[in-house]
């Protein structure tokens, strides 16, 4: 069973192959534009932008809060019902410093506000407010798999290893495209997504 999308794609790896395309294209486009310095960081209205510019060409719910429940193995996502208030709940959080900022990333990962593509969004819209708040970002290619997806597996109990991971991977190159396409790769990986290269598209 595939997600309803506008190609009407109703196999599954096809659709995963069109989506890693199409997503890491519009994911440089975004980052080229420099559009987001246009919008305030930790912010849903940001996050729902990301997600639109990542998934709208592919879904029609890209940018909006999901009406449906969640659930990753044996945790269950905020619940539909009350997503909302979720979500105003995590733009009130602090984010004057690492640990804030780490705390917020990790509550809105708990809200998983979209239906699909809430991690590859989220990624951007943490590097977001690093780079806001602290003048860094998050070099994704240097962060491992299995650590970061145990990290945020342990989080909504214990942030204290995904604190470690991403402080691990800080970096003062803000601007810098490779770094950035090479984020993406990685981000997308974790999601089990590797068909392409950012940078080929």
């Amino acid at each position: 069973m595939t997600l309803a999308n506008k190609f009407g794609i109703d196999d599954a790896a096809e659709l995963a192959r069109v989506e890693e395309r199409i997503s890491k294209r519009n994911a440089v486009e975004l980052f080229t534009s420099g559009r987001l310095e246009n919008f305030p960081a930790g912010k849903f209205v940001t996050l729902a932008e990301i997600h639109r510019a990542l998934f709208a060409e592919l879904y029609d719910f890209a940018g909006k809060i999901r009406t449906v429940n969640l659930a990753k193995g044996h945790f269950r996502f905020a619940s539909a019902l009350y997503l909302t208030e979720a979500v105003a709940h995590v733009e009130n959080m602090p984010q004057k410093n690492f640990d804030d900022i780490a705390a917020k990333y990790v509550e809105m990962n708990v809200a998983h506000p979209f239906r699909e593509g809430n991690g590859r969004s989220m990624r951007i819209w943490l590097d977001h407010i690093f780079k806001t708040e602290l003048g860094r970002v998050v070099d994704w290619s240097r962060v491992d798999k299995a650590q970061y997806l145990s990290a945020m597996e342990l989080s909504p109990i214990h942030d204290v290893a995904i604190k470690k991971v991403l402080a691990a991977a800080l970096t003062d190159k803000v601007d810098d495209r490779e770094l950035f396409m090479k984020g993406i790769d990685a981000s997308y990986f974790y999601e089990n997504y590797f068909a392409y290269r950012t940078r080929d598209l």
